[in-house]
């Protein structure tokens, strides 16, 4: 065994890693990386107070280098976190949850073209060194500076793939839409991440239909399924391919359109709903449960003229991007908590020159 097979054997022996090998760190490459943002190494980027542990500039820069993260993507690296310290869910608690939620990281702007960030073909897959590691640095942080290990601080029944990495870039040159951050106020030549907490995605197959209304109708079959968590703090990121997206822009549609239309048909039936146990509400998780619950209530519905819920509470609980390749009609659902009635947590990549 030669110097770095015994490197990274030490890692895992001091239980430092995903499960994945990890590029062992030393002071020359956490140097090159934390020159690379103006930010203290010892700035708190996010703080859990409940459980004692937080993140600093300096340890996510040192599971940067562990993820494989070349110097230039750590602006990203530190972006991502201010966006998580911004959505509040991590603070909370949410990565403790037996739910087994990830973070989905989007980048936009000019740094996608720059780093290799891939927004096309298999995107949420591998094969891309900037969005594998930069989505592996911050779940491999939240594991050794946060101690979010499998079994202990870690209590997800059974997680997520994207608890190893998931992070995407937006197609903003196919999209035929404003890409996030422009919606979000930031002028175009501006780089920016949005983090959000996910737990699954749910792959859309709509390659039969040109009808506009049809495949809005097919997403909205996904939002509303009853076997996703159904509680008021649930959102979506509905991550259209550019095949879709033209589909709608060319037949008149917006993304708040989209976003309308979404919620509007995520409604389900009270019967429905009663079929799964799922009838009535908890009055203090506000989890869905059976009517005959000890602590249920039955929920008045949005719409008086039929009984059931909305799965999305508004519009604003579907958030549109576009994302992957013009190949086919194959776009996803991405289950998301929050942020509700405001803007994504869309933060602007700072960095500094190359050294």
């Amino acid at each position: 065994m030669n110097d770095t097979q015994r490197a990274i054997e030490h890692c895992y022996a001091q239980g430092w890693t995903d499960g994945l090998p990890v590029v062992p760190c030393d002071e020359e490459a956490l140097a090159a990386v934390l020159a690379r943002v103006d930010r203290d190494p010892g700035e708190v980027l996010l703080a859990m107070p409940q459980i004692n542990r937080a993140v600093t500039v300096r340890l996510a820069a040192i599971n940067a280098v562990m993820a494989g993260c070349l110097p230039e993507y750590f602006p990203v690296v530190v972006a991502a976190w201010d966006s998580l310290d911004q959505e509040g869910y991590p603070r909370k608690g949410i990565w403790q949850s037996t739910t087994g939620t990830a973070s989905l990281l989007l980048v936009n702007g000019p740094v996608r073209r720059e780093l290799g960030v891939n927004s096309a073909g298999n995107l949420f897959g591998p094969g891309f060194r900037a969005n594998a590691t930069i989505g592996r640095a911050v779940r491999l942080t939240a594991i050794n500076a946060l101690g979010l290990e499998p079994h202990e601080l870690d209590q997800a029944t059974q997680g997520t793939p994207a608890k190893y990495t998931a992070c995407i870039g937006e197609n903003e040159e196919e999209s035929p839409w404003t890409p996030l951050h422009v919606d979000c106020g930031l002028a175009p030549e501006v780089s920016a991440v949005t983090a959000l907490t996910m737990r699954s995605t749910v792959h859309i197959e709509a390659r039969h239909t040109n009808v506009a209304e049809q495949l809005v109708a097919d997403v909205a079959g996904t939002l509303r399924r009853t076997g996703a968590l159904l509680h008021r703090t649930v959102s979506a990121c509905v991550v259209l391919c550019p095949e879709h997206a033209h589909l709608l822009a060319d037949a008149g549609w917006s993304k708040r359109d989209v976003a309308v239309a979404l919620h509007e048909q995520s409604f389900v039936p009270r019967e429905e709903l009663d079929r799964a146990g799922k009838g009535a509400v908890s009055q203090k998780s506000h989890w869905r449960v059976a009517r005959d619950h000890p602590d249920a209530v039955v929920d008045p519905g949005p719409d008086p003229a039929r009984d059931g819920i909305r799965t999305m509470t508004s519009p604003d609980a579907v958030l549109v991007v576009v994302a992957g390749a013009s190949n086919s009609g194959v776009s996803a659902v991405v289950e998301t908590f929050g942020p509700r009635g405001d803007r994504p947590p869309v933060t602007r990549i700072a960095g500094v020159a190359a050294p």
